[in-house]
């Protein structure tokens, strides 16, 4: 699976830290090997994969692979000792982060990124703005709404087809738990589902009618193909950007991204040292790179202080 954004920027910001200049990091890269294991979500891939590519001009001898089996599939293989770092588009849950627990896994969560998590649509469909309603009545579980005109009577009457995360995703957690709400887990059983962002793109573009949701990332990859529709939660229409969602106002779609670093790993293994030290260190560029929303000072700081409590 291919991420565009994530590869395209990879060369505009190997030059821009090279004209910064990397730290240390430069004259210890040769003596630093080893392999690091990343899997998780499929959001996050792109950030995580680009601080994997970039790395090597510093650590050619670290090699770290970067899997995308969801946020769910993610933390897994992580409690059950398959990896080192995993993404995730959500927190961890309490019965995860037990698993983790009875397997003696310690782990860090480190905040990389903010998301706007973005409802499409076919690009031919005449509707641009939901209310925050709508999306639960469009999205929610036992949904019987399949007709766009079953939302609002002045919605062109076209049949609802919809292709949504798979059930692993952090992506389906957060809008069936954030967004759906009262203490659901689920979101309707009759959309076409997938852990491949790229079949959902295919899916809405190519459909009648067709309506998804994912991470911010894959709308920007594909907006020649897809509408963006604007949500509306109570304070007009707010299309989804980095500018809404860091302002707070792309409610209640805008959503944190995190890493979870093993300790273990960090403490024992100096490929997962290096990477995660230079992952953070270079985290703006690589948001901006992977087309994530950085962080806010505020949050970055935090962030940093979390790796820093890792040494």
């Amino acid at each position: 699976m291919t991420r565009t954004a994530a590869v395209a920027g990879t060369s505009t910001l190997l030059l821009a830290l090279a004209a910064c200049g990397r730290g240390d990091s430069e004259s210890a890269g040769d003596s630093v090997s080893g392999s690091v294991a990343v899997d998780g979500s499929s959001t996050v891939y792109p950030m995580s994969n680009t601080a994997a590519e970039l790395i090597l001009e510093d650590f050619p001898d670290i090699q770290v692979s970067v899997g995308f089996s969801g946020t769910g599939g993610g933390f897994e293989k992580f409690c059950g000792g398959e990896t080192d770092i995993s993404d995730a588009s959500r927190p961890i849950k309490d019965e995860e982060a037990a698993v983790c627990d009875e397997a003696g896994v310690d782990f860090t969560e480190l905040l990389v990124a903010t998301d706007a998590l973005t409802v499409v649509v076919n690009p031919d469909l005449a509707v641009d703005c939901l209310t925050t309603d709508q999306v639960i009545s469009l999205f929610g579980p036992g949904s019987e709404v399949d007709n766009w005109s079953d939302l609002d009577p002045s919605f062109p009457d076209e049949g609802i087809t919809g292709f949504i995360p798979g059930t692993d995703s952090g992506t389906y957690d957060y809008m069936a738990a954030d967004v759906v709400g009262d203490d659901s887990e689920a979101l309707r059983e009759d959309f076409e589902s997938s852990e491949d962002d790229n079949v959902l793109v295919q899916g809405v573009a190519g459909t009648s009618g067709g309506v998804g949701f994912f991470g911010y990332t894959y709308f920007e990859e594909n907006e020649d193909k897809l509408k963006a529709l604007s949500i509306d939660d109570g304070a007009g229409c707010v299309a989804p950007s980095a500018e809404t969602a860091q302002a707070g106002e792309y409610a209640p779609l805008a959503r944190p991204l995190f890493i979870y670093v093993k300790n273990a790993s960090y403490a024992d293994n100096a490929a997962t040292q290096e990477y995660v030290d230079y992952y953070i260190d270079n985290l703006t560029a690589i948001a901006e790179t992977a087309q994530f929303i950085p962080l806010n000072d505020e949050d970055y700081a935090g962030t940093q202080a979390a790796v820093e409590s890792l040494g």
